[in-house]
């Protein structure tokens, strides 16, 4: 069957820039999607999305005008109800006439008509009746109408807008009022209709500079050529985002100096979702504004302006910036002084907000964190803070008492800056407008690092704190999230976290085990639970399964498989720097031919050991071994346990797990032939102690019956 290229277009108002990436690639995969459940695409179909500021497209290769016939196969109803005494029953009747078939029971047995007929087959219970027949293929006009109806359906937008039609009384609901439809097949328009528009084959180029209007396609494979010859619109997004990173970088060359642009893929996305046709302009502004912290002026040109500031070769910021505008005029002096006025009072302003918040000092701001709220169950920042300090000198006496002075202070300060004008305006500096002010007040930098890094990390894969003063005041900030938010059943669920309580477990994980910090979890938990006094319910235990339970997430990310995750965390090791260490040894242990029998034994062993009546205790009265198998087993015990015990006191858990490999004979022999439920008392007891020590031995590293298949 011939097919062709198709292309659909909605040509809309201006659509939301942060969402247009996605709703290009939304609107191109559930059309490619849709069009494959009507069997209207070809194994070798290509497509191609496009996006831009106004319109949403996509082009399919290989596209038929009309799918192929499909047999259908339709079970009816069992042959005991259909038939009776060789006749047609009259539930069969209705039954086939519902089906549009019921002419097809008076040529019962011989029920074919064309391409209808009535069989019988078996469906594993009994016989059944059966329809087959033809399901003709649908066309690309019915097909590509639904299919365009269920991708605008299943676009993700947020919130859609209702609009008025041309007639003055039908209304449609879309991201943004729709005012023009493309669709050809080769080059051959589909009369499909959606949103009260017909399709057609023109479309309209740039607002400012097509040179044609409308601008006719000849085809479906013309439409990226005859938009941007016609219409100076680049309609791939991809292709528009690549021409904006070239432009950038000739921009910043040009400038020289080394000096280069921003990197924000997210700033790029943006821009690239605001124009047509891009042209990156090189702007400045007085350097008197570089005497404000970097961070404020980017960030200020970036959220606000859509600007990429430039920077020099050591990543200061310099005066000048680049546009990415949306016309190439002959001349673009009067556009390139419009955003150079635009941006300066912005910059004024965050350099009154820096003069302003350094005639106080952070010390002074402590009281008036009493007045703001963080929690109704509890508390103000200014209690939190309190929390923090209290949780992070407990861990400085812990890890090293010299920090208490300086982990106090920088716990105590950390959050003022939420208090300063310059944070209100842009919360994002919350930690780094800290740090600078910290230093202005001539605080150590050891305190004014650790002011902005307590926040680390922030996201995954972001850096942790630079300074052990640093990390131990995160550490306690995300404690004292943790524990508050458990303690007031506040927990996450789903994909709702609005406290980002996830983060922080990985924050607190990370820090535990990239600095390798000899606490135990546990410890840590309960202990920051004592800083809230009476204010929250103990909730420890579910805690620490939650934060265990993104440490196994977090392995497998990494490659460790479930099973190695499994038997290393069950022991619930309490240092998590740790746990790398233990995986490698199980994985180690895994690799030997004796793992497989060892780990079944293990979780025989572990079977035996719970089915006993009480504690059992790890201790043989060598007296009481009566069978060969068990005397072997006790000895082969009295040479391994040593080596292996070794091995754990000097942390080499690889050398632990592989010395039990020794004990694969003796422990296959002890189970083909000793009874361990011996009818003696006394005998049963000893056989269990000897099993318990032999548990004991095989598991301090890992649950080694994890790794049983």
């Amino acid at each position: 069957m011939m097919t062709q290229n198709l292309l659909v277009e909605l040509f809309v108002e201006e659509l939301p820039p942060k969402a247009l990436k996605k709703l290009g690639e939304a609107f191109a995969s559930v059309l490619l999607e849709q069009l494959k459940l009507r069997g209207l695409t070809s194994a070798d179909s290509v497509l191609t999305s496009f996006a831009s500021p106004r319109r949403l497209a996509a082009h399919i290769t290989h596209v038929l005008e009309r799918g192929a016939d499909k047999e259908l196969i339709e079970k009816l109803m069992p042959l005991a109800v259909a038939i009776k005494d060789g006749k047609p029953t009259e539930a069969f009747r209705k039954r086939l006439g519902k089906a549009g078939r019921g002419h097809l029971a008076d040529l019962w047995p011989n029920a074919i008509d064309g391409p209808d007929s009535l069989l019988v087959q078996n469906d594993g219970k009994t016989d059944a009746v059966y329809l087959r027949g033809v399901a003709v293929g649908g066309s690309l006009l019915v097909g590509l109408e639904a299919a365009l109806l269920e991708a605008i359906a299943k676009l993700p937008i947020p919130k859609v807008m209702t609009y008025q039609l041309a007639d003055g009384w039908s209304d449609v609901k879309f991201v943004r009022p729709a005012h023009g439809l493309v669709a050809l097949h080769g080059s051959a328009v589909v009369p499909v209709e959606v949103l009260g528009l017909q399709a057609g084959n023109s479309t309209h180029g740039h607002r400012f500079e097509a040179l044609l209007d409308p601008v006719v396609l000849n085809d479906a494979d013309s439409y990226a050529s005859a938009l941007q010859q016609d219409g100076a619109v680049i309609a791939s997004f991809a292709a528009r985002r690549a021409e904006i990173v070239r432009q950038l970088a000739a921009a910043a060359s040009q400038v020289g100096g080394g000096v280069k642009a921003i990197e924000d893929d997210a700033l790029l996305d943006e821009v690239t979702a605001l124009v047509e046709r891009p042209n990156v302009l090189v702007c400045a502004f007085e350097k008197e504004f570089l005497e404000v912290p970097q961070e404020c002026l980017i960030l200020t040109m970036k959220a606000n302006q859509k600007y990429f500031p430039l920077l020099d070769a050591a990543g200061k910021l310099t005066n000048k910036f680049l546009v990415v505008s949306n016309i190439s005029p002959d001349d673009a002096s009067a556009v390139i002084g419009g955003n150079e006025r635009v941006v300066r009072p912005r910059l004024a302003d965050a350099k009154f907000f820096f003069d302003q918040d350094r005639k106080k000092t952070l010390a002074s701001r402590v009281a008036g964190l009493g007045k703001v709220v963080y929690h109704n169950k509890l508390g103000t920042q200014g209690e939190r803070i309190q929390r923090v300090r209290a949780i992070a000198e407990a861990i400085a006496n812990r890890l090293n008492p010299q920090l208490v002075a300086n982990v106090q202070r920088a716990a105590e300060l950390a959050k003022t800056d939420l208090v300063t004008d310059m944070v209100g305006e842009f919360p994002e500096l919350q930690g780094i407008m800290g740090r600078y002010y910290a230093l202005n007040d001539g605080l150590p930098a050891e305190v004014a690092d650790a002011i902005e890094d307590h926040y680390k990390p922030r996201f995954a894969g972001d850096e942790l704190p630079r300074n052990e003063v640093g990390v131990i005041v995160a550490l306690a900030d995300k404690l004292e999230t943790l524990v508050g938010m458990f303690g007031i059943g506040n927990l996450p669920t789903g994909d709702k976290d609005p406290f980002a309580l996830r983060r922080h477990a990985l924050g607190v994980i990370r820090m535990l085990v990239e600095k390798d910090l000899p606490l135990g979890l546990t410890e840590l938990v309960t202990g920051a639970g004592t800083a809230f006094g009476d204010k929250i319910q103990d909730a420890s235990a579910a805690l620490v399964d939650f934060i265990y339970d993104r440490l196994a997430g977090s392995l497998r990310e990494q490659g460790y498989s479930a099973q190695e995750v499994d038997a290393v965390l069950a022991l619930r090791p309490q240092r998590l720097g740790e746990v790398a260490k233990r995986l490698a040894a199980v994985r180690a242990f895994a690799s030997l031919s004796e793992a497989p029998a060892l780990a079944a034994a293990n979780k025989r062993v572990g079977n035996i050991l719970k089915k006993a009546d009480g504690l059992v205790e790890a201790r043989v009265d060598a007296a009481l071994l009566a069978e060969a198998a068990e005397k072997d087993l006790a000895s082969a015990l009295q040479l391994v346990a040593p080596q292996a015990d070794t091995a754990w006191a000097a942390g080499n858990y690889t050398a632990n797990l592989q010395a039990l490999a020794a004990l694969k004979a003796p422990v296959d022999a002890f189970f083909d032939g000793v009874m361990v439920n011996a009818e003696d008392p006394a005998l049963r007891a000893n056989r269990l102690g000897l099993l318990a020590t032999l548990h004991q031995a095989m598991n301090r590293v890992a649950d080694l019956s994890k790794l049983a298949t």
